[in-house]
């Protein structure tokens, strides 16, 4: 028996790996065509171009993986139907519970493969390839609003214009209110770079004190600012949120919650990080039922078709109830479980009619 698990998961390990491929060149040449409209600008060349496009290769290959295991897992499978080695395997004492078993084994190695992709190498990646982007276009972090980034920080509200691809940020405005919420100062500065331990490094700065006697105006060449705000933090601007390690998400809900703003997207983003890689498991499930019969000539590429489909219905309908989720307050937890609960609710079905009509 263990010999026809290796032998199963060699199988889909090679399917998975081929499909994988597969699409990480279609996304790359995808990439490499949009990025094509920016060719020329700055100092932003081909080969630079190509550097952006496989620094984001590890973005696409996390979020492809479970339509890859569901793609990759059919076709293995479907082989093995078509040459009649799961028909040999179940007369030779695999049930389909422990061919789902060995299933599972395999989905197991995948699910940590996904998830240190998804902490370690994507989220360090993806912000490599908008600061390599940006850097090479010569521009600036694209704001949220035409009067800049908007932050709030304990009892003050803070401006950015522009923040830089090397985290320092350009033209700042902090305005600052007591414990009455009256405006008691103003800060403007040139530029900002961080320091060390919450510190920032404030240059051509200008102060408007609103005192009881007036207003008072003082000017400094430059000046230290403590501030809970951390490059980490103002890197949120570059990547999405779902492209986030969950110790940065966590880290992020955190300062907001500390300011009394919304964190649903960001609770969604958290959530999904942590059960994403586990609905690999059940794409495997859902492919199964696919290998319990033997497939007549040319239904391989049916099935294969069909695997697609499933893929991207799993993958529009788990963005449909993050959107969903978003706009209703739901439970992170619920907007997270229902599509790869719901896709597993088919899987079972699936199992069951094909039993029952095999």
């Amino acid at each position: 028996m263990r010999l026809l698990n290796r032998y199963l998961a060699r199988e889909v390990l090679y399917g998975t790996g081929l499909v994988l491929m597969a699409l990480l060149f279609l996304f790359s040449f995808f990439d490499l065509i949009h990025e094509l409209n920016d060719l020329g600008k700055g100092s932003y060349q081909l080969w630079q171009m190509f550097v952006f496009v496989v620094l984001a290769l590890p973005g696409h290959a996390y979020e492809l993986f479970p339509i890859a295991v569901l793609i990759g897992t059919l076709y293995g499978l479907s082989n093995l139907a078509a040459h009649s080695e799961i028909t040999v395997m179940r007369t030779s004492g695999m049930s389909r519970e422990k061919l789902a078993s060995a299933l599972i084994r395999v989905g197991l190695l995948f699910v940590l493969a996904a998830f240190l992709l998804g902490e370690l190498v994507m989220p360090i990646s993806e912000e490599a390839a908008q600061q390599w982007r940006l850097k090479a276009l010569n521009n600036f972090v694209a704001t949220q609003f035409r009067s800049g980034i908007w932050v709030k920080d304990r009892g003050s509200f803070i401006n950015v214009r522009e923040m830089m691809p090397d985290n320092s940020l350009r033209d700042l405005r902090i305005y600052d209110f007591d414990d009455e919420h009256r405006l008691r100062r103003i800060s403007t500065a040139k530029k900002a770079v961080y320091l060390q331990d919450h510190q920032w490094r404030l240059t051509e700065v200008e102060r408007t004190l609103f005192e009881k006697g007036g207003v008072r105006v003082e000017h400094q060449p430059s000046t230290d600012w403590d501030s809970v705000l951390t490059p980490e933090v103002m890197s949120t601007l570059l990547v999405e949120p779902e492209q986030m390690s969950v110790w940065n998400l966590f880290a992020y809900i955190r300062h907001l919650r500390d300011n009394s703003q919304q964190t649903v997207r960001f609770e969604i983003a958290e959530w999904s990080k942590l059960l994403y890689p586990f609905s690999i498991l059940v794409m495997m499930m859902l492919a199964l039922p696919f290998a319990l019969q033997r497939p007549r000539s040319g239904v391989v590429g049916v099935r294969i078709m069909i695997g697609i489909g499933l893929g991207l219905g799993f993958y529009l309908t788990s963005r449909f109830f993050s959107y969903l989720g978003q706009l209703n307050n739901w439970s992170p937890i619920i907007s997270t479980l229902a599509p790869s609960l719901s896709f597993l609710l088919v899987a079972f079905l699936l199992g069951w009619w094909m039993e029952r009509h095999a």
